[in-house]
């Protein structure tokens, strides 16, 4: 899949650190990601995680690349916007809030720095620790779900599993990059039994957050993710082998399905929520309703109303990321956040089909990041950690193919230089 010439790879993934402080950011780098499932407590883990992360990569002396400048004024901007809002509103909600905005502003930037080299040693750590995080938070699911240990009810929520995490509609979308990941591996390289034992119970696990964005944003992100894999295939040979596990893994997890489905408490719940309305999309306090209010909110606010405010005076969340941005964040805020989040889109775009070595994890990346840009029309995911994760890792990795390609037309250009005189 990638055509890529290896011999460059070792100029472009250069480590000014010492070895010693690089195997301790790579240890701090997994346990980072592990943890990161663990989601239903305040501060979680993986909080104080990101802030040891962060020395091992001061200690390890990893390098903040000119070309993901845009990557933190946008950020910066972002967070500026959602401080003037909190000192405007003065809620002590508000600031913590705001606490965990900056944190999370930080973390996009750290795997911003972390992937611009195309590390392959960091990516497949990431590739691991996270398909680790995901069969956590997985397998408690399913505890919950089938009442298999006495504190099943913390791994549920009205009626939803929840796992590891506050919300169903965070456990899902959660599930969705690993899942990718797998697929892909087995679309470009090869089927392993725990890779695919793994994915199934991922896939039941995503399916039994009985979240409709969480679905919707898994097919959404695994089409597209398909289609690049297709278009970056080098040869007829790998694009059938595509087509052709693509087709058996369709009938796989429709047998999955139909298997989940004979279970009466599965099927009951999953009849509730295949109504495309719900009781709370419509109505006086509905979310269509408070999405039109939240228009006429953002124009009255320049400065924004804070995290709060808006659900305080109104009884509810609009349930629009990009409505949130400007409610939350005014109007600064906002439009840094439009821009980071389309900035984001057409920089991974420019870069995703530059064959390189890395160019599979920035397939998943990319394609999981467009199913969460839909699916933030539907729900809040401005606090969500893995939003960050994605957001840096598309900006770092394309950097990575930028240097990349800059280094390739540098070795042929001298090359060139030097043909006159051998000759």
């Amino acid at each position: 899949m990638d055509a890529a010439n290896p011999a460059i790879a070792p100029t472009l993934q250069v480590r000014r650190g010492s070895l010693v402080g690089e195997q301790v950011l790579n240890i701090v780098l997994f346990i980072t990601i592990v943890v990161s499932s663990i989601a239903f407590i305040e501060p979680a883990p993986t909080d104080a995680m990101m802030f040891v992360l962060l020395v091992a990569c001061v200690a390890a002396r990893v390098r903040f690349d000119p070309k993901l400048t845009p990557l933190l004024v946008l950020i910066a901007l972002w967070f500026v916007g959602g401080a003037i809002a909190t000192i405007v509103d003065d809620d002590e909600r508000a600031y913590q809030f705001l606490g965990t905005s900056a944190y999370l502003d930080i973390s996009a930037v750290i795997f911003a720095c972390l992937f611009s080299t195309g590390d392959l040693v960091r990516l497949a750590i990431l590739r691991r620790a996270y398909l680790i995080a995901a069969v956590i938070a997985t397998a408690a699911g399913y505890a919950g779900w089938f009442h298999l240990v006495p504190w099943y009810d913390l791994f549920l929520l009205n009626g939803r599993v929840s796992a590891t995490f506050k919300d169903p509609n965070v456990y899902g979308p959660f599930l969705v990059f690993p899942l990718l990941m797998l697929m892909l591996g087995f679309l470009t390289r090869r089927v392993t039994l725990v890779g695919l034992v793994a994915m199934l119970i991922m896939a039941g696990g995503l399916f039994l957050s009985f979240s409709r964005g969480a679905w919707i944003h898994f097919l959404v992100s695994a089409f597209v993710a398909a289609i690049l894999a297709f278009a970056a295939a080098p040869n007829s040979r790998s694009r059938g082998r595509i087509i052709a596990i693509g087709l058996l893994a369709t009938l796989v997890v429709a047998v999955l399905l139909a298997v989940l489905m004979s279970i009466p408490s599965i099927y009951e719940t999953f009849e509730g929520r295949a109504v495309a309305l719900q009781p709370y999309d419509t109505g006086s306090g509905g979310r269509f309703t408070l999405q039109e209010i939240a228009l006429t909110a953002i124009l009255e606010n320049p400065l924004g109303m804070g995290s709060f405010k808006f659900t305080d005076v109104f009884g509810g969340q609009q349930h629009n990321v990009y409505m949130q941005g400007f409610i939350v964040y005014g109007w600064l805020g906002g439009t840094a956040y439009l821009t980071l989040v389309l900035s984001t889109f057409l920089l991974g775009l420019r870069c995703v089909m530059m064959p390189t070595p890395w160019r599979i994890y920035l397939i998943a990346a990319f394609a999981a990041y467009i199913g969460e840009m839909g699916e933030g029309s539907i729900i809040d995911s401005d606090h969500w950690r893995h939003f960050f994760l994605l957001v840096g890792m598309v900006w770092g990795l394309s950097v990575a193919n930028l240097n990349w390609r800059r280094l390739q037309a540098f070795e042929t250009n001298a090359n060139a230089a030097m043909l006159p005189a051998a000759i």
